[in-house]
């Protein structure tokens, strides 16, 4: 199976590499369109901001070409939420695949939560193939200051003072806000379902 990492500025691509290393997947990184367009599947990670990672795949046109794309598409933390039509962080008009579904900042005076969101938080309401084999309320590793809001595309939900989407899919895009790459076993079965889809 050919199987892509979309390489381009932000953190945790070569965790992710590993992760897939570890279930027997040697991945490709790179941001050449040809290589990314013939994928089996498509990995889209990211720890970063919103709109210099915006200005970084704009400038190179993967904005339009992750758009383009008909293979599986797994977005991860930063990268699903760059898949949303907006993003709260920095006024940043995102990809637009989610589009009706805004990217909003965490408030402290939420339940006075410690943000950004570090640590393990359990996932439910869980609705896809993407979960086959996941208890409902297991958990995973989250890092971050932003959420997506609930909306028709949420395959999976977490409570982090509010309720918000845990996990997302339209057509053959998926995004998830967790780390499949640090979120031991569950996370790798994570990982595999999507390589499977």
């Amino acid at each position: 199976m050919n199987t892509v990492i979309i390489k381009y500025n932000s953190g945790n691509i070569q965790s992710v590499q590993f992760a897939l290393e570890r279930i027997g997947i040697n991945a490709i990184v790179t941001d050449d369109a040809a290589q990314i367009k013939s994928a089996d599947k498509v990995i889209f990670p990211g720890v970063g901001e919103a709109s210099s990672a915006m200005n970084f795949l704009k400038e190179r046109k993967l904005d339009e070409l992750i758009i383009s794309l008909k293979q599986p598409v797994l977005g991860i933390c930063l990268g699903m939420q760059l898949l949303c039509k907006y993003s709260e962080e920095n006024d940043t008009n995102c990809l637009g695949i989610f589009e009706n579904v805004t990217v909003r900042k965490f408030h402290a005076t939420e339940a006075n939560l410690k943000i950004p969101q570090i640590g393990w938080n359990s996932i439910s309401n869980l609705q896809s193939g993407l979960f086959k084999n996941i208890d409902n309320n297991s958990y995973c590793y989250y890092v971050h200051g932003y959420y997506a809001e609930q909306n028709e595309h949420t395959i999976a939900t977490t409570e982090y003072g509010i309720a918000y989407s845990a996990a997302i899919q339209k057509n053959n895009f998926y995004g998830v806000q967790f780390h499949p790459e640090k979120s031991a076993a569950v996370g790798e079965q994570i990982l595999k379902n999507f390589l499977a889809i």
